[in-house]
Order: structure tokens, then C-alpha cells, then sequence
């Protein structure tokens, strides 16, 4: 059935202060806390509705540390910092903002200001995802990436356990130009091949930027800051115009939350009312990163997913086995593990019954059990719903009263 709807999605790249940038001296916390708080007071929202009346709506792709990127995780005082703000204010919040994944790796200088392109190659990652998941409980279902083009590690790792990837920067007046020596080099947002009329795409297994058969989908998402492919009329028009022809259509945008939100509002809110007079016949709403994604997509999956974990004590060691009441979105769950002496391991599962059971055996040639302090399994599937176990390194449950995550609120796992 047609669906002429564009789902507005306002996708904030939450870094904090990037100490080690350029900005680092005009930009503090009280700073990002002031721009935020304007841009989301519910006057400010309801300023700037759809025509269903429905707030604008901030989708908030937080990193994992605001600190220098110099040093591993467990070198960083408070790695949870930005997760743990943003949750917090998701809580007190009565809007429909939603929280996601967001990570930049920088180059070897460790200055996080300064873009990559590297992912799996970035060794502080693993480390770090797995750190949200065994000290937050806190798993993610969409990825916006940094000021990059996505190479392939990062594409197969994605393609692993995140289902939507808010990604592709391709716009129409750019394909077939001249690539630019910083875009021959990979260190920019070169998405020339991929496909530039809004439409979102299941990406090839051997090039992100093609069609293919793979499990996640990639939506486009154009910067709002001066950028030659920035969100303009043209663009938001674009997105209008395929939903006139009856697509349900994703329009997302991005900007970062060391810099101010309100007149990023403001100039999208006034190109969507330009687009809205030309095609007065296309339904426009604000939405989350996650909701536009399942409505576009045609998703009504709405079961929570559900893991179940045992664990048996054999001589040679702890053998832990997960199942699923369904099938989860990758090949198997995300297996975080954290050791007495404070390190963060990311194990992988043995498969039983194709994306529903599996098997993990710690012992001398793994991991030995007597060295884990924490245990956290993590999944979601093709819907978005994500699920995480945490257990204590004996496999003794750990009940979301009791993690470290005062701020824990299910509906914000996404």
C-alpha cells in the first residue's frame, strides 16, 4: 500500500567537549548543556510541529567517551559519561528522542577531533562497546557514523548486530564528478556509488555503497552544517517528491551537540515548509531513528526479543548457552566480557540452531571462568528490539536494579 509519508529524523552526533579540538576552549559541558536545553524546551518543540502537532524529535547518537582518545577503555576515568547524560536527560524528558550508537575513530595522532576512516582497526572499539554493554547494559540498534565514508571493516562488523545504519551522504549533483584528492584518500564522506533519491538500501556483501543482499538497511543522512552536501531545498524537495510517488521515505539530517541546535531547527523546519507547499499532497512527521526506520521498512514486529542464558560447571571449565524466543539480526548475540583485573574482552558464540541457539565454553584455552568478573550477552533483531543479559562472572544474574546503570530505562535501548 502507498505510504506518502517523510519521516523527519534529526540525528545529534553527541561527543561532548572533544577536549583535544581545536573548539575545546569554547565549548564546555555547562555550554552543550545551555544550546540543549533551548532547543528542547517544549515551547521550542511545539514551535516547530508537523502538521499532526507531534514536537520535534532529536534522535541522539551518543559516543563513548568525551575524553582524549589516547588510551584504551579501561584507562578512562569515566567512559560513560556521555551515555550516562543523555540517558539521564531521556528520563526526565517527556518527548520521543531517542538514544543510539555513535562512534569516530581518529587518526593515530589520538586526537579525537581529527576524522578516520579506520573501524575494526581501531582497537579501542570492541573495548569499548563491550564496556557499554557489561557496565550500562546498554546495546545499540542504530549506528550514525563520524564525518567518514564506511569502509569495509566497518560494514561487516555493522553487519554483525546492527540492523539500521544512518550512513550514506551520496547527493544527486555529486555523482559522476571528479572525486576530490581528500575523497581518493578515504577520509571524507564519499558515497558517490550509492544511491542518491532517498530511497534506503540492503548494501552489497563486497561494496557498501551497492544494492545487495545483506541484512542491515542504510539510510541517507546529509549533514546541516557548511557543507557542499549539506541538507538544502533541493534535497529536502527530493525526499518530498519520492514520497509523493507513494514511498514511505526517511529524511535524515545530522549535526553535533557542540554547536547550536536551535537554528539548525529553524533552517530544516523552513525548508520542510517549502517542501510541504509544493507537495501538499505528502504527509510529513518528526520521528525517532529507530521508529522511521521500522515504519518505513513496513516493520510491525512488535514481541520484545527475549533471551534465556544457562550455565553448567564441567571440569574443564563454564559452559554458558543462550537461546532466543526469536531470530535475532545477526548470526549470533554480542558476548561481552570483563576480567577481575579490570579488562574488557569481546568473546564469540558457538552456533547450535541457526539465529536462536548457542554455546560459549570458558576454560584454559578460552578464557578461563575463574578470571571473569562479568558476563554480558547482547542481541537485537530485525525490528530494533534489543535485548541484554548481565550476569556475574559465576553466571549469578544481574537484575536491572542492580547494575551500575542507576539510569536504566528499556525503552532507551535502541
Amino acid at each position: 500500500m502507498a505510504n506518502p509519508t517523510v519521516y523527519v529524523v534529526h540525528c545529534v552526533d553527541a561527543e561532548g567537549p572533544l577536549r583535544d579540538s581545536p573548539d575545546a576552549q569554547a565549548i564546555s559541558w555547562d555550554r552543550i548543556d545551555s544550546m540543549i536545553s533551548e532547543a528542547t524546551s517544549a515551547e521550542f518543540r511545539e514551535r516547530h510541529a508537523d502538521p499532526t502537532g507531534h514536537g520535534w524529535i532529536f534522535s541522539w547518537f551518543a559516543a563513548d567517551s568525551s575524553l582524549s582518545e589516547t588510551g584504551y577503555p579501561n584507562d578512562d576515568p569515566n567512559p560513560h559519561e556521555i551515555l550516562d547524560r543523555y540517558s539521564r536527560f531521556l528520563q526526565a524528558d517527556a518527548s520521543k528522542d531517542e538514544l543510539h550508537w555513535h562512534f569516530r575513530p581518529s587518526f593515530a595522532s589520538g586526537i579525537p577531533s581529527e576524522r578516520n576512516a579506520a573501524f575494526l582497526h581501531y582497537p579501542q572499539m570492541i573495548g569499548r562497546l563491550t564496556r557499554q554493554v557489561v557496565e550500562r547494559g546498554w546495546f545499540p540498534a542504530c549506528f550514525h557514523p563520524g564525518p567518514y565514508s564506511e569502509r569495509s571493516d566497518t560494514h561487516w562488523f555493522l553487519e554483525q548486530w546492527i540492523p539500521f545504519d544512518f550512513a550514506n551522504r551520496s547527493v544527486s549533483r555529486y555523482r559522476g564528478l571528479k572525486r576530490s584528492i581528500e575523497q581518493e584518500t578515504g577520509a571524507s564522506m564519499e558515497w558517490r556509488r550509492a544511491v542518491w533519491d532517498w530511497s534506503h538500501y540492503r548494501p552489497s556483501y563486497d561494496d557498501i555503497q551497492r544494492e545487495g543482499s545483506c541484512n542491515r538497511t542504510i539510510f541517507k543522512c546529509l549533514p546541516t552544517e557548511n557543507h557542499d552536501r549539506q541538507l538544502n531545498q533541493t534535497e529536502t524537495e527530493l525526499a518530498f517528491r519520492r514520497a509523493d510517488e507513494g514511498y514511505p521515505t526517511v529524511l535524515a539530517f545530522y549535526s553535533r551537540d557542540s554547536m547550536e541546535l536551535s537554528p539548525v531547527v529553524e533552517y530544516v523546519y523552513s525548508l520542510l515548509k517549502e517542501a510541504e507547499r509544493k507537495y501538499p499532497n505528502v504527509r510529513w512527521e518528526h520521528s525517532g531513528a529507530l521508529n522511521a526506520a521500522r515504519q518505513s521498512l513496513g516493520l510491525r514486529d512488535i514481541r520484545p526479543l527475549e533471551l534465556e542464558a544457562e550455565f553448567e560447571k564441567h571440569d574443564s571449565g563454564l559452559l554458558l548457552r543462550v537461546r532466543s524466543n526469536k531470530d535475532t539480526f545477526g548470526a549470533q548475540p554480542f558476548l561481552a566480557l570483563k576480567t577481575k583485573d579490570g579488562h574488557f574482552r569481546h568473546g564469540s558464540f558457538e552456533p547450535l540452531s541457526h539465529k536462536r541457539e548457542w554455546f560459549c565454553l570458558f576454560d584454559s584455552t578460552t578464557i578461563p571462568p575463574e578470571s571473569l568478573s562479568r558476563i554480558g550477552v547482547a542481541a537485537s533483531d530485525s525490528s530494533g528490539n534489543v535485548h541484554v543479559m548481565l550476569f556475574q562472572g559465576d553466571g549469578t544474574p544481574i537484575p536491572p536494579t542492580e547494575r551500575d546503570q542507576s539510569l536504566y530505562r528499556e525503552e532507551l535501548i535502541g
